[in-house]
């Protein structure tokens, strides 16, 4: 009988492990838009940017169809853990508070963040001196709003967006002081808009880890080891093939 009761249990965990090691044959990605240049629609409506042609390549290499379902950054993980998506694939930085709750990729890039400001600010470095009784525009909920908080939150006003377009249009209405962004987003929203009429500030960050991480990462739920490996060896072909590198250059020019 006891005999009978292991096999029994041992059955159960087997059967148990090959529903958590489920062989996705389409996956679902949860994405933040916009936040150009990683993630944003065109004007024609076409969800573009480097994440999602990355996405879409890895997929191609796997073999498998992937689908985009817009979800704003505040219920992001929220999202994933709910089984609304697959994964996450929108410039989600790596670091240990995530890893906690999902298991992550290797990094795909690793951007560092900057200080952005209108060209004629008298800013030229970021100090609890030099910002002190300035307002800081972040996005809510990212590392970025994480570190200016911590660091600056007792000298400054921060103000938080649901997502970067929302900043920069309260930076072209001259409502905030500067802002503190991914370095791509900044580059492209702010550095290369029409007007050109902004700088950054100082010279861009990527330390302390425990704030900055490891780079971009695609999140998985914890359980989901197979599926975050099966996308790390696609990782791995696309960079040694060259396909990596044609993306990189679509969006950052050469590395």
């Amino acid at each position: 009988m006891k005999k009978l009761l292991t096999v029994s249990i041992l059955g159960l965990a087997i059967a148990a492990g090959s529903a958590q090691a489920r062989d996705y044959d389409h996956v679902r990605f949860g994405v933040d838009v916009p936040y150009e240049p990683m993630e944003y629609r065109t004007p024609e409506g076409e969800l573009t940017g480097f994440d999602i042609d990355l996405g879409n390549a890895l997929c191609a290499e796997i073999g498998i169809t992937c689908e985009w379902i817009e979800q704003e950054w505040d219920g992001i993980i929220p999202g994933l853990l709910s089984r609304n998506y697959d994964a996450i694939m929108s410039s989600m930085t790596i670091n240990d508070e995530r890893r906690e709750t999902v298991l992550f990729s290797d990094p795909y890039i690793t951007p560092p963040s900057a200080w952005f400001a209108p060209a004629d600010s008298d800013l030229e470095e970021t100090t609890a001196e030099t910002l002190e009784g300035k307002t800081i525009g972040v996005q809510r909920g990212t590392l970025q709003d994480n570190y200016v908080t911590d660091m600056y939150g007792d000298v400054a006003s921060v103000s938080r967006y649901s997502t970067a377009d929302d900043m920069v249009l309260d930076m072209q209405a001259q409502r905030l002081d500067i802002v503190f962004l991914d370095f791509p987003v900044g580059k492209s929203t702010l550095l290369d808009s029409e007007s050109r009429d902004y700088k950054v500030v100082g010279e861009t960050i990527t330390e302390p880890k425990e704030y900055f991480g490891d780079g971009f990462g695609i999140a998985f739920r914890q359980r989901d080891e197979a599926l975050a490996e099966r996308f790390n060896e696609a990782l791995a072909t696309l960079k040694e093939d060259g396909t990596y590198d044609e993306i990189f250059e679509r969006y950052f020019g050469e590395e």
